[in-house]
């Protein structure tokens, strides 16, 4: 499966690009760097099960699989999404000093968290994605078949050419060496 590089730094760098991109230079004001942060935490949300299966294992549950079940269906995003729509007229206050609304939080973890459903999908196996409500799969293991055992090493690079794309963009863009 993608590893958490991936599932953090994809959804990162596409909401990067549609901000430095898509928006005028006077709407980038209003989108702050700190939604592009919440968009690659929610790319890693879902495997939150991880943590879930390590606390199991720590009170001697030895049988225990919840990794790409539960946290791993459409309905969080779906309920993100909603939370998206319900709060965009609403006239709530802004968090923290960047004036983050609740809105774009919902948003931007929605985002993140159908591509990390949508990466798992497609390149490590089909994933049911509306249970309870029905039982449809999605996806193919494109990695597996096409790569076999060679699969996680695929992924390990893959990751870290993200992690050098992200970096040069960000030096490129941004002009991070300024800051160091």
């Amino acid at each position: 499966m993608p590893q958490a590089v991936t599932h953090i730094l994809l959804p990162i760098l596409l909401v990067s690009f549609w901000r430095d991109y898509y928006l005028r230079k006077r709407d980038r004001s209003q989108f702050p760097l700190h939604y592009v942060l919440i968009a690659g935490l929610g790319g890693v949300l879902p495997d939150v099960d991880f943590a879930a299966f390590w606390l199991a294992k720590a009170a001697g549950i030895t049988n225990y699989a919840l990794h790409r079940s539960y946290t791993h269906y459409l309905i969080i995003p779906i309920i993100l999404f909603l939370g998206f729509f319900a709060l965009k007229n609403i006239n709530h206050p802004s968090l923290g000093r960047h004036k983050l609304r609740l809105n774009i939080i919902c948003l931007m973890l929605a985002l993140g968290y159908t591509i990390h459903i949508l990466l798992d999908a497609y390149l490590m196996g089909p994933i049911q994605l509306l249970l309870p409500l029905i039982t449809i799969e999605i996806g193919s293991p494109l990695l597996q078949s096409w790569l076999g055992e060679a699969a996680g090493l695929f992924t390990a690079t893959l990751d870290g050419a993200l992690l050098v794309i992200w970096i040069t963009y960000l030096e490129w863009k941004h002009k991070i060496s300024n800051f160091i």
